[in-house]
């Protein structure tokens, strides 16, 4: 049993004290006179909920800045899978080691992941203390020889995984409708369905993607995974950047949530037309991803919130299309109702994932609109403290064994290339 609590904090625009047991959020007050095993003062900064980073390929860290500028197909076909064939445990143990202490220095405490070598990247997760959601990925590019192995070895990672801390789960990865054969989806989303797990999937991310589509099956991504049966509440749907009313129907009926990635999509150039306004109004819920460090290079999430509401404004002409405390919503509560858990909000029962931010800095001066100065003028240096269920992981930005991580990041990445 552990206890924390974080005096003269400001929350909301109002100081307050937060008091936290074990994992959860048990009080929050203007004023807590209650002992507990670790006081922070947090005099001078304000609280906002972690990040929820909800599109990760945590271990590509190990290959940020590799096949730059060359469009997604290329990059996927002539760089970033054939030097996936090099992976090892070794790899993605210290490649995700990485990921995570990036996504604690910038205010990420939970994050939604599609990888490789589960079990590296879980025990790294696990050390690190982050929460996280790992999938299993279906990839067979329409080799049904494939297919016996794959279901196999997904039963097994699911039997493994529940030896699992209760800060990490298990989801199932479907790549996407033009790298896994029909067979494959259906089986892959009726084995989550009936153990209620959570589907992860890339959705037309470029528009070729939905050309193919229609060359090959007559219709959109969405309304060939529909024709499929392999769309519902589980679903979890990257990107879906081509799509239009018919699929955004079809996702808000099926209860389909959408994870936008926009660094990436810019990066690469794949869109940056996402329809926030018209999902939001359909009733699909909507967050925020980095995607992996291989197309967008980092995994802050304030510079995605940042370059999302830019984006959504420049494009739709209006200034209004984005409003800061919906912004922070995509980021953080989103997130926790995408993945069924009580995170993104500083609440009383909610799990204690929470941010510090100094506020003394010249962005934040003067500070008369924290949360505009926030996202528009700062940058993740001004995350001091990171809480995750409970537990301390960044104080006064350090994080414990960030050193060493990033001298064996240096010594084992040659083995890629």
């Amino acid at each position: 049993m552990s206890t924390l609590l974080i005096k003269n904090i400001i929350l909301n625009n109002k100081r307050k004290d937060i008091y936290i047991h074990n994992e959860k959020i048990e009080a929050i007050s203007d004023k807590l006179d209650i002992t507990a095993d670790r006081i922070i003062d947090g005099k001078g900064k304000h609280a906002v909920p972690g990040f929820v980073n909800m599109h990760t390929h945590a271990a590509m860290t190990l290959m940020r800045g590799i096949g730059e500028d060359i469009s997604l197909m290329d990059w996927l076909q002539n760089v970033i899978w054939p030097t996936e064939t090099k992976l090892t445990d070794e790899l993605v143990y210290w490649g995700t080691k990485l990921a995570c202490v990036e996504m604690i220095k910038s205010g990420t405490t939970c994050f939604n992941d599609q990888y490789w070598n589960l079990p590296a990247a879980v025990s790294a997760t696990e050390e690190m203390g982050l929460r996280s959601v790992h999938s299993y990925v279906i990839l067979d590019l329409m080799d049904k020889t494939k297919s016996s192995f794959l279901k196999e070895e997904c039963e097994s990672m699911y039997e493994f995984s529940k030896g699992w801390s209760s800060r990490n789960s298990f989801s199932v990865g479907v790549h996407a409708p033009y790298s896994v054969s029909p067979e494959m989806i259906q089986w892959a989303t009726d084995y989550a369905r009936k153990r209620g797990l959570p589907v992860h999937i890339h959705l037309s991310e470029t528009e070729s993607e939905n050309i193919d589509s229609v060359k090959n099956h007559g219709m959109s991504p969405t309304r060939y995974l529909e024709s499929l049966g392999a769309l519902g509440p589980e679903t979890l749907a990257a990107h879906s950047l081509w799509i239009d009313d018919e699929d955004i129907k079809i996702l808000a009926d099926r209860g389909v949530k959408t994870i936008h990635n926009i660094n990436s999509n810019l990066k690469i150039a794949s869109g940056y037309k996402f329809r926030y306004k018209e999902l939001k109004e359909a009733g699909v819920v909507v967050s925020l991803g980095t995607d992996g460090c291989a197309s967008s290079n980092n995994l802050d999430m304030l510079e995605t919130m940042k370059t999302t509401a830019l984006v959504q404004k420049a494009w739709r002409g209006d200034p209004t299309i984005m409003p800061l405390d919906e912004l922070l919503s995509l980021a953080t509560e989103n997130g926790g109702k995408s993945l069924g858990l009580p995170i993104g909000v500083i609440k009383e029962g909610y799990l204690a994932d929470i941010s510090l931010i100094e506020t003394s800095g010249v962005e934040f001066t003067p500070n008369i609109n924290f949360m505009a100065n926030f996202i528009y003028s700062a940058n993740s240096s001004c995350i001091d403290t990171v809480i995750c269920d409970g537990k301390i992981l960044m104080e006064n930005r350090m994080v414990d064994g960030e050193l060493e991580i990033i001298q064996m990041v240096n010594k084992l990445y040659k083995q890629l290339l």
